[in-house]
């Protein structure tokens, strides 16, 4: 049995982006796994894309197809079918493709320190230069260095330094051990956004020891990408910002007795809201209605979006 699955959701438009993902997991120094690919009512089929790989390749796939659930959904999908033997899990989009020594480090630190998660760095184009190395973080916060090669460190306060901006922290780079993969789900409804960070967090509260590799694990590639393909002004950025709030709202009450992370979460709520009005201010002044269905459902569950739009529209008035 493998002492590793590779759990990833696929839901692509075009062909070639799931081969070249799977392409950088049979290229790892670390053999020793599986993969469970969940067809999530893909429009590119499933069959087409992974035709052209050898038998081989093709008998350590297992897929499984349903209706369409989002990512989250997907991922839960996986997670539900792990094979009994199965000591970690390990992430992997469609889109993205990782190192060939990343689950080599990922499967010996994890073993060697006794930890049940584990991330380690990402890095990608110029689209996502926001992302940072587990090393940069020593310039800021207090670090504990446990080896060298790769250098592998743990971060006693986590749960602040990640709130406080999580960049450093990637579902590609993510590998989970069964204390986690048994009991931590992803939100399902939370199809737009923010559903990896409530897992990470939750991960995080649940898991005995965390680990982090400064070593890259995964390159960010260029499939679908739901949250970065929404622009301010796409129809779908409401709907986006309100599902950040829902579960940074979640998160609130997750850190209620953590001053530090509650303040971070309060502080990006304050964003959501005021990211969302100003795309509706904008559809207002070019004469559009603004999405007064949505709007009213946010309201109903954060009364302070209304304080905030008065206090916008307030602010432009004054101006």
């Amino acid at each position: 049995m493998a002492k590793l699955t590779v759990a990833i959701p696929y839901y692509q438009k075009e062909p070639g982006i799931l081969r070249r993902a799977l392409a950088s997991v049979f290229a790892q120094t670390f053999t020793e796994f599986d993969i469970i690919i969940v067809d999530d009512q893909s429009p590119y089929p499933i069959d087409d894309e992974l035709a052209p790989l050898p038998a081989e390749q093709r008998s350590r796939i297992r897929i499984i197809r349903q209706d369409n659930a989002g990512p989250g959904g997907a991922r839960n999908t996986a997670l539900d079918h792990v094979d009994a033997a199965t000591e970690f899990v390990a992430f992997l989009d469609s889109d993205d493709v990782w190192t060939a020594e990343h689950l080599r480090n990922a499967y010996e630190g994890m073993t060697r320190f006794g930890a049940d998660c584990y991330w380690a760095s990402i890095t990608g184009g110029d689209a996502f230069y926001y992302h940072f190395g587990v090393a940069d973080l020593e310039k800021t916060e207090r670090v504990e260095r446990l080896q060298e090669t790769p250098l592998l460190v743990e971060i006693p306060e986590l749960s602040r330094v990640m709130l406080k901006n999580w960049s450093f922290l990637h579902l590609s780079c993510m590998v989970i051990g069964r204390k986690l993969f048994e009991a931590i789900r992803f939100d399902p409804k939370l199809r737009l956004a923010a559903e990896d960070v409530l897992f990470f967090c939750d991960c995080v509260l649940a898991a005995e020891h965390v680990i982090l590799c400064d070593a890259p694990g995964a390159v960010r590639g260029e499939g679908i990408n739901i949250f970065h393909g929404i622009d301010n002004d796409s129809p779908q950025f409401l709907k986006q910002q309100f599902n950040t709030w829902v579960a940074l709202d979640t998160l609130e009450g997750r850190f209620a007795h953590r001053s530090p992370e509650a303040t971070s979460i309060r502080s990006y709520k304050g964003t959501a809201r005021r990211q969302a009005l100003w795309s509706q201010a904008r559809l207002v002044k070019r004469r559009k209605l603004p999405q007064l269905s949505l709007l009213a459902r946010w309201v109903w569950r954060d009364p302070v979006l209304l304080r905030s739009a008065v206090e916008l529209a307030a602010g432009k008035f004054s101006r």
